[in-house]
């Protein structure tokens, strides 16, 4: 069995995932549910959400409404409490070089793009859904596994443009120099935040119940590291999204 959350764990806050999961460990054991001792940081993320034995994990919601829907059960999303943004959801930053004269997407929208990848919401789903709400198209050329590698790309002049989950720009403005050289000229909408699951359909009181007193028994500095205030339970209808279109394709 394995336990992961690795969507927002950098250098600067691993000790304080560790400490989460241990809380969350033994409140769940607590509550009769078995759970691994630590965390598991070698798993790739998306074989991880596809485990049998899954006791909890994190997921973005595109993947989970693409593929995953129908074998986890939803516990909840984090909420990291982002400035005018609802508790369990969050949002994309699209940011472009610092020294880049564009104002915002409709200037910007035509510039070569870097995406993590298509599966991610912040990086691509909600940046397309964005753009076509408002009668634009993107041009979606570099592929970089990272959001990390997305804001050096566009900082190197390798792209133009990327959408920065919110809450992972915060953390690399910690970490990462590049962040520096980029400059944000809008904002998503709003979509459900990363979200906690667990493998299989299954009760998700006794985990929400053991999540949110782990997360009200932090020490005030771990709870800073990981910019984390609680859980938020949102109705299974919110993850009712359409799903964007594969970006290689639509930059043909």
């Amino acid at each position: 069995m394995i336990a992961a959350l690795p969507m927002y764990r950098f250098a600067h806050n691993a000790a304080a995932h560790d400490r989460l999961w241990a809380l969350i460990r033994d409140g769940l054991r607590d509550n009769g549910i078995a759970a691994p001792q630590a965390l598991d940081t070698d798993t790739d993320h998306v074989a991880g959400w596809g485990r049998a034995d899954l006791v909890l994990g994190q997921i973005c919601n595109l993947p989970y409404r693409a593929r995953f829907r129908p074998h986890v059960t939803v516990i909840a999303a984090g909420d990291h409490a982002l400035a005018d943004t609802v508790p369990g959801y969050y949002h994309s930053v699209l940011v472009v070089r610092a020294d880049d004269p564009a104002p915002d997407l409709a200037r910007a929208a035509a510039y070569p793009m870097a995406y993590n990848d298509a599966l991610s919401q912040s990086g691509w789903g909600a940046p397309q859904a964005h753009a076509a709400a408002s009668g634009l198209r993107l041009n979606p050329l570099l592929r970089t596994g990272s959001h990390g590698e997305s804001l050096r790309a566009v900082a190197d002049g390798r792209a133009g443009l990327a959408a920065i989950d919110a809450v992972t720009l915060q953390h690399l403005a910690i970490c990462e120099p590049a962040t520096a050289r980029v400059r944000v000229i809008g904002r998503t909408p709003a979509s459900p935040g990363m979200t906690l699951i667990t493998a299989g359909r299954v009760d998700p009181a006794p985990y929400r119940a053991a999540i949110a007193t782990a997360i009200a028994a932090l020490a005030p500095g771990d709870r800073a590291a990981l910019g984390l205030h609680g859980i938020a339970v949102l109705p299974e209808t919110a993850y009712d999204l359409p799903l964007p279109p594969d970006p290689q394709a639509f930059a043909a």
